[in-house]
């Protein structure tokens, strides 16, 4: 490698050599030698990395995730707190719909002027109660990515840990069929020792 460098040193720069267009030979020449050299060092590197011996383990995040305590404790409060919001959006609801049928009964005895009133009331109410689903919505999502986050952090360094013990180059998240195939002679399943390390973490 260092004498095809000090070689380059030594030739003219291929440009300088176009521009001028004084040396039509040693231009095609120096072409042809460069695409010589590109061509032996892509050899070089494949034949690194087919001799490489590289190990690469797999599993699911997913199974990991949901056989881990904390994950059954973390969906139980995400509940609890997704019943409260269904709880108050079916609370309003009940009530946008009792003065709706108020409206509708006294509407005939009502004033215009009262009408625009009760009907400008009830589009408050509505809209009030758009806005609370969305904002409970927005409001649920971020609890669970809360929640989720040190789960997600406790795996991350289990599989640190775990690939620096077993010489591991790359550990692969097969879940949503993600990656298909995985050689057997070059992959090792992780999923019962990922599951494993967890329950003894805290």
């Amino acid at each position: 490698m260092l004498r095809q460098m000090s070689i380059w040193a030594r030739l003219p720069s291929f440009s300088t050599l176009f521009i001028t267009q004084k040396y039509p030979f040693t231009v095609f020449y120096l072409t042809r030698m460069r695409k010589k050299l590109i061509i032996s060092l892509c050899l070089t590197l494949m034949s690194i990395a087919m001799t490489a011996q590289v190990k690469i383990g797999y599993y699911s995040n997913d199974m990991a995730l949901k056989a881990m305590p904390e994950y059954t404790v973390a969906q139980n409060d995400l509940q609890q707190l997704r019943n409260q919001y269904k709880d108050e959006a079916l609370r309003a609801e009940k009530e946008f719909n009792a003065k709706y049928e108020e409206f509708l009964n006294d509407l005939k005895s009502l004033s215009p002027t009262i009408r625009r009133k009760r009907q400008e009331e009830l589009k408050h109410f509505m809209e009030s109660n758009l806005r609370f689903r969305e904002e409970a919505q927005r409001l649920l999502a971020q609890a669970e990515k809360d929640a989720m986050l040190p789960l997600q952090e406790k795996i991350n360094l289990t599989l640190r840990i775990i690939a620096a013990e077993r010489s591991l180059a790359v550990i692969v998240n097969t879940d949503s069929n993600a990656c298909p195939f995985l050689s057997p002679a070059l992959s090792e399943d992780l999923n019962d020792i990922v599951r494993t390390a967890l329950s003894k973490t805290k």
